[in-house]
């Protein structure tokens, strides 16, 4: 051992830098991949995010696809939990079932329809 590090101590240096950098690189890409955002694991079992974004996207698809709400016409906005729906709908039941629609999609706090209107015809 001795005569192989005084025979080549380039290649040992080498090898000793190269066993230090990947150690750090493995722990900092294992703290690059810690979660920012809170898991939905206590809300719903699963491992995926749950973020504004997530929630803005399945309140408009879940309204686009539920019958005699006019999802086109809604907006959705999301803050902190918070959905924000506007647009004109053609009457109340609409509206309610709107909120309905929006309530029940996991990682939403509350509601907010007062920008909801009935387009006058």
């Amino acid at each position: 051992m001795k005569k192989t590090i005084r025979n080549h101590p380039r290649a040992v240096l080498a090898v000793a830098l190269s066993a230090t950098l990947l150690f750090s690189a493995g722990q900092a890409m294992a703290q690059a991949n810690e979660p920012e955002e809170k898991s939905t694991e206590a809300v719903n079992g699963s491992a995926q995010p749950v973020n504004d974004t997530w929630i803005t996207t399945k309140v408009k698809a879940d309204l686009l696809a539920t019958e005699n709400v006019s999802g086109l016409d809604i907006k959705v906005e999301t803050v902190n939990g918070v959905v924000t729906l506007s647009g004109a709908v053609a009457n109340k039941a609409q509206k309610d079932k709107a909120v309905e629609v929006a309530t029940k999609i996991k990682g939403v706090t509350r509601v907010d329809s007062s920008g909801l209107t009935l387009a006058s015809r």
